[in-house]
């Protein structure tokens, strides 16, 4: 062996190595950030439901729908806090429940269907939840 010749990478070796990680971390974290924002919308979810179980449970007592105060002690952030609730529509047989996304959750999206303000309106007997495409698997 040549005592001249040195082993190691070269410069190009290096930039090429460099140039795929770049383009495995373009590729992976706008789908992480996805997945994030996914998880996070169960937050409203869970929160918009916990607020309907709230609601029978308050006009079984007091014969009609109670404000965001009266059911849910005046709390208008959910459960984690990425999203503001609001009720509204209230009548003795019908509520709109609101939960719109914060900063951290403003992109959140289901395809080309934006997943903010989760709703979820009672009338009659009658449950409808939209944007249906942001309700996981409901």
């Amino acid at each position: 062996m040549r005592q001249d010749q040195t082993s190691g990478f070269t410069i190009m070796e290096i930039m090429i190595a460099i140039a795929i990680l770049a383009i495995l971390v373009a590729i992976a974290v706008p789908s992480y950030f996805s997945y994030i924002e996914k998880a996070r919308r169960t937050d409203a979810m869970h929160t918009l439901l916990s607020i309907q179980l709230a609601q029978e449970k308050y006009h079984i007592t007091n014969g009609t729908y109670g404000t965001l105060a009266q059911v849910w002690g005046g709390v208008t952030a959910s459960q984690e806090g990425y999203y503001t609730l609001s009720i509204s529509s209230l009548s003795g047989s019908s509520y709109t429940l609101t939960a719109t996304a914060g900063s951290l959750q403003s992109g959140d999206s289901e395809g080309a269907t934006a997943c903010s303000p989760m709703v979820l309106t009672y009338a009659n007997g009658t449950t409808t939840k939209t944007p249906t495409a942001c309700w996981l698997n409901d």
